[in-house]
């Protein structure tokens, strides 16, 4: 063999082996995961179930499913029956919204990018901007990220509101004043501890909210990582709230 040929082909055979890399890369890159799945089939594909590329959802009217894949979200609805991976549209809004909804930075004590009205007008369907903010409108267990910087949060930022406290037989009050949204957890007076319940009342609720905090630990760089933990740690309030988000991102752009 002539020393041209030889060198053709160790071209081919790396030019192979890029091919098969950047497929199994590919492969790997497509596997999805459920992370909301409502309606008559929501037994058969539970938040939570990893899907494999070749994997396909058999869904019934009424049905919805909201996959994850490489940190983007993709909602199937039924009648009908779908391929596990499908091409998700970059989308920059997407990005934007998932960093924003997973930093641990300093939060801004202000309106928390809503505005006014638009808090006045439908505070129900405000969401706070962040998933390490606790909305105390929201039952069940939150994973806490730093118990000394824990915040509160209220979707309306109108009217001096006290919010009642109450665990093991201590009670503690805070007051959130017109114009804020946001107020620090009374650590001084009510530390926050691990597997203990908490009921809220007053601020406007309607009946009392009970909350259990556990250790979020270091959140992980991937949105994948931060959703595998918020569901292993039952955090469903703030797995919700993040996969509602990425949703109005999917559907705003795609």
């Amino acid at each position: 063999m002539s020393f041209p040929d030889m060198s053709m082909r160790r071209l081919g055979l790396t030019a192979a082996a890029a091919i098969m890399a950047v497929a199994f890369a590919g492969t790997a890159a497509a596997q999805s995961m459920v992370v909301r799945s409502t309606g008559p089939s929501a037994g058969k594909y539970p938040t939570g179930t990893k899907l494999k590329s070749t994997d396909k959802l058999a869904l019934v009217a009424g049905d919805k499913v909201v996959l994850m894949q490489a940190g983007k979200t993709r909602t199937l609805s039924g009648p009908g029956t779908f391929g596990a991976t499908g091409q998700i549209q970059a989308n920059q809004t997407m990005g934007a919204t998932v960093t924003r909804m997973l930093s641990t930075g300093p939060t801004m004590r202000s309106r928390g990018g809503f505005s006014r009205g638009a808090e006045s007008d439908a505070p129900v369907n405000v969401r706070a901007p962040n998933v390490w903010l606790l909305d105390y409108r929201e039952n069940g267990t939150f994973c806490v990220v730093d118990p000394t910087t824990l915040m509160l949060w209220r979707p309306n930022m109108e009217g001096d509101t006290a919010l009642e406290i109450e665990s093991a037989g201590k009670k503690a009050t805070v007051a959130i004043v017109d114009g804020a949204n946001f107020r620090k957890w009374p650590t001084d007076t009510l530390p926050v501890q691990y597997g203990v319940d908490y009921r809220l009342s007053g601020a406007g609720l309607a009946k009392p909210v009970t909350v259990r905090f556990t250790a979020m630990g270091t959140v992980p760089d991937t949105v994948e990582g931060s959703v595998d933990i918020l569901m292993a740690k039952g955090c469903s309030p703030q797995l919700n709230r993040l996969v509602d988000a990425m949703s109005e991102s999917e559907a705003a752009g795609g």
